[in-house]
Formats: structure tokens, sequence, C-alpha cells
């Protein structure tokens, strides 16, 4: 992942900072050498106080393009002290500036940087959607250098999501951008990628011989945080080959380096990498060593509560957004009342006075219908996005407060060899078959009480249990994947038309719930039981429904399941899974 700083130049920081101090400069190139230490210096401390200081000078001579700047780099130094919350917070007021002032190359900047926040807090879901947002604002924009570092974070994402066909893609189409402009950070950073995907693929000694010569690439530009992660998977493949001994000396090499940079989430992440080498090992001491180590700096960056503070920000940040588009409607609105008002009185010097006021009066009935109509067209959309309690909360208030719900299921499913088959598909096809599965897929979950989330390519999601909160959400949702999956079925066996077998995914847990959106306003959900389901879909198989073990012990009396043992799970380590067969006969009975 290439940070939104684009790397530290320390030779130059520390000449620019000795002039700083020494006060030789003068007053109009204070600005720019603020910006120039918050941009490049390698400390975090002071990246953070010269990012601080950029803000208020620029603040008191009012330049909104250096305070942009300003609060950009005071998130990168947040980011780099791993306090996620306050960076996320500083990012979205940079965007509010940029959004006020039309800057979109600004808005596509800090959209990479709030989905590296994403990224790191473990949601890749939102984080594919703002980089998504950032490449189409920066191709408009044609402003390379950012371009191909968002290119690249999308394939880092697609890579934790498994989508190695789209991590490739983006990572070679970024690849080629820092060849070309000859810049060295992004090209360590696309060799990492790189020897990542192929580590994934199977392909061990390109992916060690990439991300080997990323490290050194890297070494020499003083980026480490990086470099613990390439270490990491370079642990991991000489753990498969059962080289323990030299995964542990990466491993352990990934530890100090994120220590000696104060890295959490990579002292947490190369934590959980020596606790799953030494149990492989067998030495279980060791392993429950680290293994609490990780867990201790893993709830230090990401907890629930600062998942609910970061959907309220984002919240917050979108609906301000949408209220700016209602206010210029509204005046605009308002210019066209007084045209026509205007219109109306020139037409009554023209015109006989009885025939002014009929024709002002068969208007004014025409333009209520055609208000009223379009209020109704208004609120049947708005219900059709958002839950009911929660659109009018929109209404009534202009913003929707972002709500914790202590028991709700979420499902995921997809279908396998989609991209592979899409691939022959004219795009009507394709659109066509997903719509023939969606539209069934959204009958079903309305008939159980459902709340359909979003669909992302192939992939549907849904919850149960809100935005009302009850006791059978797990049994409902589990009855739904059911019936889904009968559909999957029934069209594998018409061969008139393209058909897919069906992997579902299943959690149950605490979400926090909210609407957000950048042009449009959509009902989302965060929280680990998200991030679980999801991967109970991915390391399920198709045909099958398999559900965590909290979702098993609320629906184990009523269906029929298969115990499929503890099974790795990335960044998760290993948690117990079960397929669900059927509805147990004493249930129907």
């Amino acid at each position: 992942m290439v940070p939104s700083g684009y790397g530290q130049l320390t030779n130059s920081s520390d000449s620019l900072e000795s002039l700083y101090l020494n006060g030789a400069y003068e007053a109009k190139d204070k600005l720019g050498i603020l910006k120039e230490l918050a941009i490049n210096h390698p400390d975090a401390e002071k990246k953070l106080a010269y990012s601080q200081e950029l803000i208020q000078s620029a603040e008191v001579v009012d330049s909104p393009g250096y305070v942009f700047q300003g609060l950009l780099e005071k998130g990168n130094a947040l980011r780099l002290k791993s306090d996620l919350s306050s960076a996320l917070q500083t990012y979205f007021d940079a965007a509010q500036i940029a959004n006020t002032r039309g800057d979109s190359r600004q808005l596509g900047v800090v959209y990479v940087a709030i989905a590296d926040v994403y990224a790191i807090m473990g949601n890749h879901r939102n984080a594919v959607n703002y980089h998504q947002n950032a490449i189409q604002i920066l191709r408009e924009q044609k402003d390379t250098l950012t371009l191909a570092s968002a290119l690249l974070n999308a394939g880092d994402e697609y890579i934790n999501f498994g989508k190695l066909d789209s991590a490739l893609i983006y990572t070679l189409e970024a690849e080629s951008m820092f060849d070309r402009i000859e810049y060295p950070l992004g090209e360590a950073y696309s060799l990492g990628n790189m020897g990542m995907i192929y580590a994934m693929m199977g392909n061990d000694a390109q992916a060690e011989k990439n991300m080997s010569e990323a490290i050194e690439l890297l070494e020499q530009q003083k980026e480490y945080y990086p470099i613990a992660v390439y270490l990491n998977y370079i642990a991991d493949i000489y753990l498969e080959k059962g080289e323990q001994r030299m995964a542990l000396s990466y491993a352990r090499r990934s530890l100090e380096l994120a220590q000696e940079n104060k890295l959490k989430q990579q002292v947490s992440e190369a934590y959980l990498k020596l606790a799953e080498i030494y149990e492989k090992i067998g030495d279980a001491a060791q392993a429950f060593r680290y293994y609490r180590s990780h867990i201790t700096y893993k709830d230090s960056v990401n907890n629930i509560a600062s998942v609910q503070q970061m959907a309220d920000l984002r919240t917050n940040f979108e609906v301000s957004k949408k209220q700016i588009e209602v206010d210029l409607l509204n005046q605009q609105k308002r210019n066209q009342q007084i045209i026509i008002f205007a219109s109306v009185i020139a037409a009554a010097l023209i015109a006989l006075l009885a025939f002014s006021w009929f024709r002002r009066y068969r208007y004014i009935r025409e333009t209520s219908q055609i208000i009223e109509r379009e209020r109704s067209r208004s609120e049947s959309l708005l219900l059709n996005i958002l839950p009911r309690e929660t659109a009018q909360e929109l209404k009534d208030n202009g913003k929707v407060q972002a709500k914790r719900f202590d028991s709700v299921s979420v499902l995921f499913a997809d279908f396998k060899g989609f991209t592979q088959y899409a691939e022959q598909l004219r795009p009507e096809q394709l659109v066509e078959s997903l719509d023939r599965y969606f539209s069934r897929f959204d009958e079903i979950a309305e008939h159980y009480g459902l709340e359909k989330i979003k669909t992302l390519g192939d992939a549907y999601m849904c919850a149960a249990g809100l935005p009302f909160p009850k006791d059978d959400h797990a049994h409902q949702i589990v009855l739904a994947a059911l019936e889904m999956q009968q559909v999957a079925q029934r069209a594998l066996a018409d061969p008139s038309s393209p058909s897919f077998e069906l992997r579902v995914g299943i959690s149950t847990g605490p979400v926090v719930a909210g609407v957000v959106g950048t042009k449009k306003f959509a009902y989302d959900i965060w929280g680990d039981t998200v991030n679980i389901a999801s991967r109970m879909e991915t390391n399920s198989e198709p045909g099958k429904i398999n559900i965590s073990e909290t979702t098993y012990a609320l629906i184990k009396d009523r269906f029929r399941c298969t115990y499929r043992g503890e099974l790795d799970v990335k960044n998760k380590g290993k948690m117990r899974m079960y397929f669900v067969e059927g509805v147990l006969d004493s249930a129907i009975a």
C-alpha cells in the first residue's frame, strides 16, 4: 500500500527544518516550507506538529489550499501513530474543504487516504469503494502519480478479498505508470504486491524474488511499513515449505522493524505470524504468548468503539455533502419561483385581468400536482434504498446517527467461477444474468424480514436483526440462505441460460449501522461480525452454507449442521465452522 505522503525525503527535511528553525527565510516562503516539512518529515510527531502549524498559518491568511494540505498531512501523521479515528476525522475535514472548493483532484487524493485507513481497519469493502471513487476522479484529472498509487492500493485490497485476477490487473497498470514516470517508491510497492499475488497463486520462488527486491528498494527509501508486511509474507512462504527456522527469522525481523518504528498494526501482525509458526513447531506456550500480544495490539488499533466512531464520522461527512446539494437545489427553486412570479406580473400587464388570473390558477394547480407527484416519487425512492425508520430520521433531522446493534446475523453470497464466465458474456447478458438471481434473492430477503445491504459485482450482502432487533434473526437468515441455494440449484438444471453454483457465509454478532454514500445515500453496516461473515463466505464451498460458531449456537436446535473443524482464517487465526445441511425434522413438526 503506497502511503498518501508518497515517501519521506530525510536529507531534504533536515536542511529545510534547520532553515525554518533559524528563521532564515522570507515571510512569503513560510507556508511552502511548512508544507514540505509536513509532507516529508520522517518523524511522525514532528510531521504532526508541522502539519498543525501549517493549518494555523494558512487559516490566518485565508489559504484553503494550504489548509487542505495541512489537514491531509496531519491525517497521514496520525495514521502513522495508529490513531486511526483521529486520522479519519482529519481526512474527512480535508475532504469537506475539497468538496466545497470543487477541487476534484484534492478530493481524489483524500479519498485514497480514507481508503487506506479503512484498509488498515480491515474494512476492505469500504476501502475498495473509496479507491474506486478516487480512481474515477483521478483518471479525469490525469494525475499519473496519484492515480497509480490509487490503482496499486485498490489492487492491494483485492488481494485481501482473494480476487487475484482484479488485483493483478490493477497492480500491473500501476507498475506501468510508476515505471513511466520513474518513481522508485511506487516501483518498489508494485514489486512487493506482485510478490504477494505470486505467493497466493503458489509461485513461491517468484514471490520471494519480487518481495526481496522490493525490500531492498524500500530500505533505500527508509519506508519501513511495507518492509514489515513483505517480511511476514516471506515467512509464510518458508513456513509452507516446512523451513520453520527461516520462517521464524523473517517474522522476528518483521517484529523488530515494526517495534523500532512504532508501527502498531504491523507489530500486531508480526505477533500473529510468530504465534502461527510456534504452533506449527509444537511450542504451545510460545504460541500462546505471541497470540496474546497480538490480541493486545490488535485491540489498541481496532475495536468496536472505534468502528462506531468512524461510522459516525463517515455518515456526518456524506450527509453534509448531500445537504450542500439540497441547499443548492432549494436556491434554484427560489430563483425559479422569482422568475415565474415576474412572468405572471408581466403577463398581467398585457392581458385581461380575468384571463391572467385564469392562466395563473391553472398553472398553480398543475404545478402543485407535479410537485405532489415528485414528492410521492421521492418518498418511494427513499424508502426503496433506506429502512423506513432511517428514512424518517433523515427527513426529520437532515442526518442519520449511526446505531450499534448487539446481535445481528450477516450473510454474504457469491458465485463460483463468475469472473471467468463473465469474460465470455456481453455486458447486457452479464447484467441480465445477475439481475435474475438478485431479484429472487431480494424477494427471499423481503419474505424473511431481512435488510438488503448491497451488491458488489457478483457478491450479495444482507442482514437480519436490524433496523429492528428480533430474537429469531439467525433462524430467518439461515432459512433465507437455504432458499437462495434452491434458486441456484434450479438455475443449474436449466441449460437455456447462464447459471452458477452459489457459495454462502453467515456470522452473528454486534455491528454498527448508518447511512453512507458519496453520490447517493446507502445503508451500510460495519464491525468484526461483517468481516467474519465475509471470511465464512470465502471459506465456504459451492452449493454450501458455511456458518460461524456464534451462528451455530443459535440455530443448532432447528437445523442439521456438519462440523468442519477449526480452519485457518486470514487475519483471524483458527475459527470453528459448520455447514448447514437442512432443517431438522423435529423443527418441521
